[in-house]
Protein backbone atom coordinates (compact mmCIF):
# COMPACT_ATOMS: atom_id res chain seq x y z
CA UNK A 1 0.00 0.00 0.00
CA UNK A 2 1.49 3.33 -1.10
CA UNK A 3 1.18 5.57 1.95
CA UNK A 4 2.22 8.72 0.07
CA UNK A 5 -1.26 8.94 -1.45
CA UNK A 6 -3.01 9.05 1.94
CA UNK A 7 -3.83 12.19 3.91
CA UNK A 8 -4.37 11.89 7.67
CA UNK A 9 -5.68 14.56 10.05
CA UNK A 10 -4.58 14.39 13.70
CA UNK A 11 -6.89 16.15 16.19
CA UNK A 12 -5.53 16.12 19.74
CA UNK A 13 -5.11 18.77 22.45
CA UNK A 14 -1.95 17.12 23.84
CA UNK A 15 0.80 18.70 21.69
CA UNK A 16 3.60 16.35 22.79
CA UNK A 17 1.59 13.24 21.99
CA UNK A 18 0.36 14.74 18.74
CA UNK A 19 3.89 15.62 17.69
CA UNK A 20 5.04 12.04 18.23
CA UNK A 21 2.11 10.66 16.26
CA UNK A 22 2.68 13.11 13.41
CA UNK A 23 6.41 12.34 13.19
CA UNK A 24 5.73 8.61 13.01
CA UNK A 25 3.01 9.00 10.39
CA UNK A 26 5.24 11.19 8.25
CA UNK A 27 8.07 8.68 8.60
CA UNK A 28 5.69 6.09 7.13
CA UNK A 29 5.09 8.35 4.14
CA UNK A 30 1.68 9.78 5.02
CA UNK A 31 0.71 13.40 4.43
CA UNK A 32 -0.40 14.73 7.82
CA UNK A 33 -2.42 17.72 9.04
CA UNK A 34 -2.97 18.82 12.63
CA UNK A 35 -5.67 20.55 14.68
CA UNK A 36 -5.22 21.25 18.42
CA UNK A 37 -8.88 21.05 19.48
CA UNK A 38 -12.28 19.81 18.42
CA UNK A 39 -13.57 23.07 16.95
CA UNK A 40 -10.58 23.52 14.66
CA UNK A 41 -10.54 19.79 13.99
CA UNK A 42 -14.10 19.94 12.70
CA UNK A 43 -13.22 22.93 10.50
CA UNK A 44 -10.18 21.12 9.08
CA UNK A 45 -12.19 17.97 8.48
CA UNK A 46 -14.77 19.96 6.56
CA UNK A 47 -12.21 21.90 4.52
CA UNK A 48 -9.91 19.06 3.45
CA UNK A 49 -10.19 15.74 1.69
CA UNK A 50 -8.82 13.32 4.28
CA UNK A 51 -8.44 9.57 4.09
CA UNK A 52 -8.48 9.18 7.90
CA UNK A 53 -8.91 11.28 11.05
CA UNK A 54 -7.15 10.37 14.31
CA UNK A 55 -9.51 11.97 16.80
CA UNK A 56 -8.92 12.46 20.51
CA UNK A 57 -12.06 11.99 22.60
CA UNK A 58 -11.39 14.14 25.68
CA UNK A 59 -10.99 17.71 24.41
CA UNK A 60 -12.37 20.98 25.79
CA UNK A 61 -15.12 22.78 23.92
CA UNK A 62 -16.03 20.06 21.44
CA UNK A 63 -15.09 16.48 22.22
CA UNK A 64 -14.22 13.81 19.70
CA UNK A 65 -17.63 12.12 19.83
CA UNK A 66 -19.33 15.43 18.96
CA UNK A 67 -16.90 16.09 16.11
CA UNK A 68 -17.51 12.68 14.60
CA UNK A 69 -21.28 12.92 15.03
CA UNK A 70 -21.29 16.33 13.32
CA UNK A 71 -19.37 14.94 10.34
CA UNK A 72 -21.68 11.97 9.99
CA UNK A 73 -24.74 14.24 10.17
CA UNK A 74 -23.26 16.10 7.18
CA UNK A 75 -22.79 12.80 5.31
CA UNK A 76 -19.01 13.09 5.63
CA UNK A 77 -17.94 9.44 5.79
CA UNK A 78 -14.18 9.89 6.32
CA UNK A 79 -12.92 7.05 8.55
CA UNK A 80 -12.29 7.99 12.20
CA UNK A 81 -9.94 6.33 14.68
CA UNK A 82 -10.71 7.49 18.23
CA UNK A 83 -7.84 8.04 20.68
CA UNK A 84 -8.84 8.15 24.34
CA UNK A 85 -7.60 7.74 27.89
CA UNK A 86 -10.77 5.82 28.76
CA UNK A 87 -10.92 2.06 28.42
CA UNK A 88 -14.54 1.23 29.09
CA UNK A 89 -16.93 -0.69 26.89
CA UNK A 90 -19.59 2.04 27.11
CA UNK A 91 -17.15 4.58 25.71
CA UNK A 92 -16.11 2.24 22.91
CA UNK A 93 -19.73 1.65 22.00
CA UNK A 94 -20.52 5.38 22.16
CA UNK A 95 -17.60 6.21 19.91
CA UNK A 96 -18.38 3.58 17.33
CA UNK A 97 -22.09 4.39 17.48
CA UNK A 98 -21.17 8.00 16.69
CA UNK A 99 -19.70 6.72 13.44
CA UNK A 100 -16.14 5.84 14.42
CA UNK A 101 -14.21 3.05 12.73
CA UNK A 102 -11.87 2.00 15.52
CA UNK A 103 -10.85 2.89 19.07
CA UNK A 104 -7.40 2.96 20.66
CA UNK A 105 -6.79 3.54 24.36
CA UNK A 106 -3.96 5.76 25.64
CA UNK A 107 -1.20 5.05 26.33
CA UNK A 108 -0.68 2.98 23.21
CA UNK A 109 2.28 1.56 21.36
CA UNK A 110 2.96 3.61 18.24
CA UNK A 111 3.48 0.39 16.31
CA UNK A 112 -0.06 -0.66 17.16
CA UNK A 113 -1.36 2.74 16.07
CA UNK A 114 0.39 2.40 12.71
CA UNK A 115 -1.07 -1.08 12.25
CA UNK A 116 -4.57 0.18 13.03
CA UNK A 117 -4.08 3.06 10.57
CA UNK A 118 -2.95 0.66 7.85
CA UNK A 119 -5.92 -1.64 8.50
CA UNK A 120 -8.48 1.18 8.27
CA UNK A 121 -6.92 2.55 5.08
CA UNK A 122 -6.81 -0.94 3.59
CA UNK A 123 -10.54 -1.39 4.27
CA UNK A 124 -11.23 2.00 2.73
CA UNK A 125 -9.24 1.06 -0.36
CA UNK A 126 -11.14 -2.24 -0.62
CA UNK A 127 -14.40 -0.32 -0.68
CA UNK A 128 -13.20 2.36 -3.13
CA UNK A 129 -11.60 -0.07 -5.56
CA UNK A 130 -14.59 -2.39 -5.44
CA UNK A 131 -17.11 0.28 -6.41
CA UNK A 132 -16.21 0.58 -10.07
CA UNK A 133 -19.61 -1.01 -10.60
CA UNK A 134 -21.31 2.01 -9.11
CA UNK A 135 -24.76 0.68 -8.25
CA UNK A 136 -26.47 -2.37 -6.82
CA UNK A 137 -29.99 -3.05 -8.10
CA UNK A 138 -32.41 -5.65 -6.77
CA UNK A 139 -36.18 -5.95 -6.28
CA UNK A 140 -36.87 -2.31 -7.11
CA UNK A 141 -34.04 -1.04 -4.87
CA UNK A 142 -31.04 0.89 -6.19
CA UNK A 143 -27.94 1.65 -4.08
CA UNK A 144 -25.13 3.94 -5.18
CA UNK A 145 -21.85 2.81 -3.64
CA UNK A 146 -20.14 6.13 -4.27
CA UNK A 147 -22.76 8.58 -3.06
CA UNK A 148 -24.15 6.30 -0.29
CA UNK A 149 -27.62 7.21 -1.51
CA UNK A 150 -30.32 4.63 -2.14
CA UNK A 151 -33.83 4.48 -3.53
CA UNK A 152 -35.96 1.71 -2.08
CA UNK A 153 -38.75 -0.25 -3.72
CA UNK A 154 -41.37 2.09 -2.21
CA UNK A 155 -39.81 5.17 -3.85
CA UNK A 156 -38.22 6.55 -0.69
CA UNK A 157 -34.65 7.82 -0.67
CA UNK A 158 -32.12 6.91 2.00
CA UNK A 159 -28.67 8.16 2.97
CA UNK A 160 -26.64 5.13 4.00
CA UNK A 161 -23.83 5.35 6.50
CA UNK A 162 -20.41 4.16 5.39
CA UNK A 163 -20.81 1.09 7.60
CA UNK A 164 -24.22 0.21 6.18
CA UNK A 165 -22.86 0.50 2.64
CA UNK A 166 -19.78 -1.58 3.48
CA UNK A 167 -21.85 -4.36 5.06
CA UNK A 168 -24.17 -4.48 2.08
CA UNK A 169 -21.23 -4.48 -0.31
CA UNK A 170 -19.50 -7.25 1.65
CA UNK A 171 -22.61 -9.40 1.28
CA UNK A 172 -23.18 -8.43 -2.37
CA UNK A 173 -19.57 -9.30 -3.24
CA UNK A 174 -20.32 -12.81 -1.97
CA UNK A 175 -23.79 -13.03 -3.50
CA UNK A 176 -25.36 -16.38 -2.76
CA UNK A 177 -22.73 -17.41 -0.20
CA UNK A 178 -22.94 -17.32 3.59
CA UNK A 179 -20.71 -14.65 5.15
CA UNK A 180 -20.03 -15.09 8.86
CA UNK A 181 -20.47 -12.28 11.36
CA UNK A 182 -16.74 -12.51 12.08
CA UNK A 183 -15.91 -12.07 8.39
CA UNK A 184 -18.15 -9.02 8.20
CA UNK A 185 -16.54 -7.50 11.30
CA UNK A 186 -13.06 -8.12 9.93
CA UNK A 187 -13.93 -6.60 6.55
CA UNK A 188 -15.86 -3.59 7.77
CA UNK A 189 -14.37 -2.70 11.18
CA UNK A 190 -11.48 -4.96 11.93
CA UNK A 191 -12.36 -7.71 14.35
CA UNK A 192 -11.20 -6.00 17.56
CA UNK A 193 -13.03 -2.74 16.96
CA UNK A 194 -16.41 -3.76 18.31
CA UNK A 195 -17.26 -5.66 21.50
CA UNK A 196 -19.82 -8.05 20.00
CA UNK A 197 -20.59 -9.72 16.69
CA UNK A 198 -24.26 -9.10 17.57
CA UNK A 199 -23.69 -5.56 16.34
CA UNK A 200 -23.98 -6.89 12.81
CA UNK A 201 -27.52 -8.08 13.53
CA UNK A 202 -28.65 -4.52 14.29
CA UNK A 203 -27.29 -3.28 10.97
CA UNK A 204 -29.03 -6.08 9.08
CA UNK A 205 -32.34 -5.20 10.75
CA UNK A 206 -31.95 -1.60 9.54
CA UNK A 207 -31.10 -2.70 5.99
CA UNK A 208 -34.07 -5.06 5.89
CA UNK A 209 -36.45 -2.30 6.98
CA UNK A 210 -35.30 -0.21 4.04
CA UNK A 211 -34.91 -2.75 1.26
CA UNK A 212 -37.11 -5.74 2.04
CA UNK A 213 -40.83 -5.51 1.20
CA UNK A 214 -41.57 -7.63 4.27
CA UNK A 215 -38.66 -7.19 6.71
CA UNK A 216 -39.93 -10.00 8.94
CA UNK A 217 -39.90 -12.39 5.95
CA UNK A 218 -36.80 -11.30 4.01
CA UNK A 219 -36.25 -12.51 0.46
CA UNK A 220 -32.77 -11.05 -0.11
CA UNK A 221 -30.96 -10.59 3.22
CA UNK A 222 -31.05 -14.09 4.71
CA UNK A 223 -29.97 -15.25 8.16
CA UNK A 224 -27.77 -18.33 8.47
CA UNK A 225 -28.53 -19.14 12.09
CA UNK A 226 -25.53 -19.16 14.36
CA UNK A 227 -23.22 -18.26 11.49
CA UNK A 228 -23.97 -15.06 9.61
CA UNK A 229 -25.84 -13.77 6.58
CA UNK A 230 -26.39 -14.43 2.88
CA UNK A 231 -27.49 -12.00 0.18
CA UNK A 232 -29.34 -12.97 -3.00
CA UNK A 233 -30.36 -10.64 -5.81
CA UNK A 234 -33.20 -12.94 -6.81
CA UNK A 235 -35.78 -13.32 -4.08
CA UNK A 236 -35.70 -16.56 -2.10
CA UNK A 237 -37.85 -17.67 0.79
CA UNK A 238 -35.64 -17.94 3.90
Amino acid sequence: MNQSHFKILVVDDEPNLAEGIIENLKAEGYEVGYAPDGVRGLESARDGEWDLILLDVMMPGLDGFAVCAALRAEQNQVPVLFLTAKDETDDRVQGLAAGGDDYLTKPFDLRELLLRVQAILRRGRWYAEGTQETTLKFAGNEISWRSYQATSHDGRTHDLTHKEAMILKCLADNEGDIVSREEILETVWGYEAFPSTRTIDNFIVRLRKRFEREPECPLHLHTARGVGYRFTIEGEQS
